[in-house]
C-alpha cells in the first residue's frame, strides 16, 4: 500500500482532509443542537489523524532531504483545514516526493549519516517504524488529551 514516500504522504494528506471535514461537520451539527460528544469523538479522530500526518512529514522530510523551510511548510498545511491538499500536490510537482524507499547505501556521502543510517534499518523493519510511529503519536496524543483543549480568556 505505501510502496512509495509519494503513496503514504498522499494517504495521510487525504485523511487529513477528510478529518477536517469530520470535525468541522461535528462543529456545525453541535452549533445546531447535535450532542456536544460529536466534537469530541471527531476532535479525537482528527487530532490522531493531524499528528500521524505529521510524524510522516517529519519522516519524509529526513528520507526525501527537503530544506528546512519545506518541511515545516509540509507540516504547517496541516494546522489549516484542507491545505495538506495543495501541500502534498506542491511537494509532488516539485519532485520533493519522487523515488522509492532508500533501502540501501549508495556512493552518496549523505547515505553515511547516522539518521540515514537508522532510517534505512527501519525501513527495513516496516513494521517496527510503524509501531515507533504508532508509539510517539499515542503518547503525544495521550499527553494532549491530558493537558486539555485550549482555554478561551475569561473562561
Amino acid at each position: 500500500m505505501f510502496t512509495t514516500p509519494a503513496r503514504l504522504f498522499r494517504v495521510l494528506a487525504i485523511a487529513e482532509a477528510i478529518t477536517w471535514t469530520l470535525l468541522i461537520s461535528a462543529l456545525v451539527a453541535r452549533a445546531v443542537g447535535a450532542p456536544p460528544a460529536l466534537v469530541t469523538v471527531a476532535g479525537g479522530i482528527h487530532g490522531f489523524v493531524f499528528l500521524s500526518y505529521g510524524a510522516t512529514a517529519v519522516l519524509l522530510a529526513f528520507h526525501q532531504r527537503w530544506h528546512v523551510g519545506v518541511a515545516i511548510t509540509a507540516i504547517a498545511s496541516a494546522i489549516v483545514p484542507y491545505a495538506t491538499i495543495p501541500a502534498e500536490i506542491w511537494l509532488h510537482r516539485t519532485g520533493r516526493l519522487t523515488g522509492e524507499w532508500r533501502l540501501d547505501e549508495t556512493d552518496d556521502p549523505r547515505d553515511r549519516t547516522w539518521y540515514d543510517r537508522t532510517m534505512r534499518w527501519f525501513l527495513h523493519r516496516p513494521w517496527v517504524l510503524a509501531l515507533l510511529i504508532l508509539v510517539l503519536v499515542a503518547a503525544i496524543f495521550a499527553v494532549l488529551l491530558m493537558v486539555g483543549p485550549p482555554q478561551l480568556p475569561g473562561k
